[in-house]
């Protein structure tokens, strides 16, 4: 299959590795992946701020630097969920009705990873390897919108060498939530203290999730309190192998066993 990878603006931003991880992986299981050049925001950030009149031209954009791919596959629960959810709509609303359309048949058409993986290729054992303890943690977009549910926890259960810790109220927001973290910096504080203290009663060496800007936030939180412990996205771990364990992990369980 010919799968057009959807990078995100974030992740070719802050965490680029998580996309390359993305595309080796798909390409070890047999697929050509291609990275249209015009790819930029999905304009996720744009409509959840109120500002869907300028989120039109960011979401044309999308909609035809996509046109014609077979598949398209993110490594992002939360802009997946806005290409299924939001782009629509704020093209219907700037009465842009071909468009919708378009953007209709292409959501439809694009995957969140774990959902491509299990869902469109009928895959849960990729082939990785990452001999570590790891727990994962459900995004909120990921968990209420697109409902990804357990496939996130089948892929990370066929790792070979992989201990999976189950998270203490798991589905509790970490307080990302985009320009939330900015807007309510105190509120955000108090539910990524509380996400980083169940991370940290498990032991586990990795926190895990199917998106970047969640990482980014907790594995900062992590990082400043010195904790040992470190946040890695799905896709790296899938995409690592026996011969290529990526990335390199040093760090120690935060709190002995």
């Amino acid at each position: 299959m010919r799968v057009a990878l959807f990078a995100t603006c974030l992740v070719d931003t802050v965490a680029p590795q998580v996309a390359m991880a993305t595309a080796r992986l798909l390409e070890r299981l047999g697929h050509e992946v291609v990275v249209p050049a015009g790819q930029a925001c999905c304009g996720q950030m744009h409509v959840n701020t109120g500002y869907r009149r300028e989120a039109v031209p960011i979401v044309a954009n999308h909609v035809r630097a996509f046109a014609g791919a077979e598949a398209i596959v993110s490594p992002s629960g939360s802009c997946v969920a806005s290409i299924h959810h939001q782009q629509a709509m704020v093209l219907r609303r700037a009465g842009e009705e071909g468009l919708a359309a378009e953007a209709e048949a292409l959501a439809e058409r694009t995957h969140e990873l774990s959902q491509f993986l299990v869902d469109v290729l009928g895959v849960t054992d990729v082939g990785a390897y990452y001999p570590h303890r790891v727990t994962y943690h459900p995004t909120c977009h990921s968990l209420r919108l697109l409902r990804v549910g357990e496939r996130p926890l089948q892929l990370l259960r066929a790792v070979r060498g992989l201990t999976l810790v189950e998270l203490p109220a798991a589905e509790q927001c970490c307080g990302f939530g985009g320009t939330f973290s900015v807007k309510n910096a105190d509120t955000s504080t108090a539910m990524l203290t509380d996400k980083m203290a169940n991370v940290l009663s498990t032991h586990a060496e990795v926190c895990t999730a199917g998106d970047a800007s969640c990482l980014m936030h907790i594995g900062g939180g992590l990082s400043r309190l010195r904790s040992g412990t470190r946040t890695v996205h799905l896709a790296e771990i899938l995409a690592s192998t026996e011969d290529a364990v990526s990335p390199h992990q040093t760090t120690r369980p935060a709190v002995s066993a």
